[in-house]
């Protein structure tokens, strides 16, 4: 434990904020994970949940949490997984 009153301070900012992120980043994953259970089963419905684990990703991009190429990579790899769901591949 700090004995600063400043670091105490900076301690609960810390905890404040990494249970803000943990919301977001897990938010995030489960709205890929629908769309991946999605993308085995029907194309055409995956597509709106697709949409929404591309917008979680850009927010949490968006705001710091995780970082933009990392966001990049993950919207990359859904929308190929969505294309070859689509092709039938």
């Amino acid at each position: 434990m700090p004995n600063i009153a400043s670091a105490e301070k900076r301690m609960r900012q810390a905890e404040k904020r990494r249970l803000r992120n943990r919301l977001v980043v897990s938010t995030a994953r489960t709205y890929i994970h629908r769309a991946e259970r999605q993308l085995n089963g029907d194309a055409d419905a995956a597509e709106a949940t697709v949409k929404l684990a591309i917008r979680a990703l850009d927010k949490a991009a968006e705001k710091g949490i995780i970082h933009k190429n990392n966001a990049a990579r993950r919207k990359s790899r859904l929308m190929r997984k969505l294309n070859a769901a689509r092709a039938g591949v």
